[in-house]
Formats: structure tokens, sequence, C-alpha cells
């Protein structure tokens, strides 16, 4: 979207986009909930600017903060690590909720998460997760680390044995920025009891520039999203495990890992056209998945090559399908084609690959801000996005009918130390949401805003 077109929207408060919609549109809510509900209606009205200054809101809903960077740990492990990312949401006993949540932080990262015993795998990097444990009133009854000494962990996905599987965006090799360690894995996180996975690198999923994954419930395969911002663009994975479904630990067996080939189409931007099917999607073994000489989306796959895409992001699994996005793609980063957002549907059982939404100015859905990032379905039936760009960040929901609206901004901007000293302000910047989940019971939204690193639960009218 045009800079111009965000002013105006910014001067006059508006929050919801007049768009178009196409038929394929209505495929990203196969397998969700019956057409109800927040399926079917439009929003829940305007943002109220919040008198705290924290998170605007529709009217008839609260937000409560459960945790900010810099405060201390329940555990008393050590502050609130910083750059909240990826999140997940996994039911406990008697009605508590675990969430367990990403901190994306780069061996710069203001706050790291602190080191802990037998839950650190590279004691020179920051990164890592946090676990918090909620009663049925959001209440936070602990808060502690759940994994330490990973890097750039930015998003991930939950297993059908209620873990979470954190995913490191980087390939840093050990003696690079000072770590001690191959970076690049991806790593299994049990909330309610960290102990029990450890920090155990799954290398057979492979090393590389990971961001989410969707595991496919009734066969155990895991999809897996490549964020890479510049050439050579990212590839979208399949890990076949050798014991799949086995629970908590069983991806540590191993597997083969594959990546996807579309026929034809060596650059997913240049396929514009909502709706778009290709049948026979093939799947490609990674030659060298540690890529100990030459990183995956460089290595030799035959004279076919393999399919690219920039900023692959978003992932998660619906229905008998598996969605994930690219966030843009751009010609002046050497994409074949620009868009302002792509979501893409993989069906295993018919090797079938449909390009389902198109965002940007000139196609069909529009959203009033930047490129979409973190995609979640909502339990009755809709989506929500995470909003990733310049300016107010917001999450918007999408009804089926494509109708795009607001459900939160954040209203935190962030202020120089000469501001603070009673000097003239600078520019607000705002950070990014991310981690947009529910409570397994869908009572509650729980969401991060980036920076200053905060973790929101929302309740409402949710419907």
């Amino acid at each position: 979207m045009s800079s111009t077109r965000r002013q105006i929207l910014s001067r006059t408060g508006a929050s919801v986009a007049g768009i178009a919609f196409t038929g394929a549109f209505s495929e990203l809510f196969a397998g969700g909930a019956a057409a109800a509900g927040i399926g079917n209606r439009g929003g829940y009205g305007p943002l109220l600017p919040d008198p705290a200054g924290l998170l605007d809101l529709p009217a008839g809903f609260r937000y409560k903060v459960l945790s900010r960077q810099g405060d201390p740990l329940r555990s008393g492990e050590g502050p609130v690590p910083s750059n909240h990312d990826g999140m997940g949401a996994f039911a406990g006993r008697r009605g508590r909720v675990h969430l367990v949540r990403n901190h994306e932080n780069r061996v710069t990262g203001k706050i790291g998460v602190p080191t802990v015993p037998g839950l650190t795998y590279d004691p020179a990097a920051k990164g890592g997760c946090t676990a918090l444990e909620l009663d049925g009133r959001n209440n936070v009854l602990g808060e502690r680390v759940a994994i330490a000494g990973t890097a750039v962990n930015c998003a991930g996905g939950p297993t059908p044995w209620n873990t979470w599987l954190t995913c490191e965006e980087t390939e840093d090799r050990a003696g690079t920025n000072g770590y001690t360690k191959d970076h690049g894995f991806i790593f299994e996180v049990d909330g309610a009891d960290p102990h029990r996975t450890g920090a155990v690198p799954l290398t057979a999923m492979g090393r590389f520039q990971h961001e989410a994954i969707a595991v496919d419930p009734s066969s155990g395969i895991v999809y897996e999203t490549e964020d890479a911002f510049q050439q050579p663009f990212g590839l979208f994975y399949r890990f076949l495990p050798d014991k799949p479904l086995g629970g908590t630990g069983s991806l540590r067996a191993g597997g083969a890992l594959e990546a996807m080939r579309v026929p034809g189409v060596p650059d997913l931007s240049v396929i514009q056209e909502t709706g778009a099917r290709f049948e026979g999607v093939e799947w490609v073994p990674v030659p060298d998945p540690q890529a100990a000489e030459t990183p995956i989306r460089l290595q030799d796959f035959g004279p076919k090559g393999i399919t690219h895409a920039q900023k692959l992001e978003g992932c998660y699994w619906g229905g008998r399908a598996v969605y994930f996005v690219s966030s843009f793609a751009r010609l002046k980063d050497g994409s074949g084609a620009t868009h302002f957002g792509q979501v893409w549907k993989y069906e295993p059982h018919r090797r079938r690959l449909t390009l389902v939404v198109v965002f940007g100015p000139s196609t069909d859905i529009q959203l009033p801000g930047e490129s979409p990032d973190n995609i979640c379905l909502t339990p009755s039936g809709g989506l929500m996005v995470s909003e990733d760009g310049d300016g107010a960040q917001h999450v918007y929901g999408v009804s089926r009918k494509g109708e795009v609206y607001a459900v939160a901004r954040n209203a935190q901007a962030l202020t120089s130390a000469a501001t603070a000293a009673g000097g003239t302000p600078e520019a607000p910047e705002w950070g990014e949401f991310a981690g947009v989940t529910f409570s397994p019971d869908g009572s509650t939204l729980y969401v991060n805003c980036y920076t200053p690193g905060t973790t929101f639960a929302v309740t409402g009218p949710w419907c």
C-alpha cells in the first residue's frame, strides 16, 4: 500500500478496507468451524483509544498484560527476555493454559534468555523460549525459561502431542558472531515440563533459515517454511519422520527432508491469479540437510531445479491441507514478480498446490496496511492476520466473505532517551504483532508485541 493511502487511513481513523474477493478465498477456511460467528461477520466495530496507551480494541473487548520484557521471571531465573515472537497455547490440567513464547534474539538482543542448566544449547546465544502457566482467568501462575541458547527464534508451530517446535531463523555456524555451536535448527519444547524436551536440535529436519511449521495430524509429516529475504530465496519443505506421531521426542528418531518442486514454476511470485492450481507437485530429496558446505536453497536439485519463493513465513494446517504464506515479493530484490502477500494451499492427498489469496493494492484482497505475516484460524472459522510493516501495527480479522477488519492496534509508541529527558519526541515507532493464537477453549486471543516485548490476553465477545 502506498504511504499516501496509509496516511489517509491514519488521519481518518479508518480501520476497514472495502475490498473484493474471489471464490478461491473461501478455501482458506476449509476445515474450520461451521460457517458461523466471526467467519460470517464483518468485524466488531471501530477500535477505541486505550486510556493506558497500550492496546486499542473494539468496544466490549479488554486486555490483560501477562508479561513484559525486563520484568522478573516468576521462576527467579532472570528478567523476561526481549523480542517476543511466535507463540503457541496448550491445554493444561484443571483448565490451565501453557503458553510457549519465542524470543527472536540475535547476538545484539537487548535482553537474552537466561541460561539454565539442562535447557541451554549454546551459552553464547541469546534466543530461546519462555513458558507461562495461566489459570482459567488468565492469571499468571508461573513463568520460566523453556529453552535457552538458541538463536533468532522466529516462529514455529504446535505438534499433535501438545509440544511446540521453535525455529531458528539463521544459518550462523560455530565461530560466527561468537556462537560456540552451529545454528539453523528446530527444537522441541514442552511448555508444561521443559526438562522433558531439553535443548536438543532436531538436525534431520534441516539446517536453514526456518520460519514456521505445520504438522499433518494424520501422517505426522511436518511442513516447513524458509524465510529468505534475498536471493537465493527460500524453499518449502516437508519432513517425513521415521517415527511419525510418536509423541514427545519422537522427531529425534530422524527422517527424510524433501523440498517442493512445482513443475514449470521456478518462482512462486510469478503466479498472480487466485485459484491457479498445479497438479503433480513433486518432492525432491534434499542433498545435504545439514548444509555442511552449501545452504540448502543453493544445492543442486538436478536439471529440473527447485521452486523458490521470497519471504515464506506463516504456516498452518486446516482440514486436509497445509497453508503457507509468502509475505511479499519484489522485483527489485530479484523476484520474478511483485506482490504484497500470497497464501498457498497444498493438498497432500492430491499433490495439488493452489494459490488461494494475493494481497495488495492491485489485487483482490487488500489489507489496510503492509504484508501479512503470522496467520491463524480462529475457533469459529475466520482468520487472524498479523501485520508486518511500517507505521501503526494491527491484528486484522478476515471474514469468510473476504471482509478485512481491525481487531487490535498497538498503541504503545517507543520514545527516545531525549523524549524521556524532556526533549523533542521523535516520530513514534510501532512494534509489530506476532504469535497470535487462541486459547484451547477459544475464549482468549493471545498475542505478542515484538518491541517492546509484551504478551497480551484479549477477551471479549468472540463469536
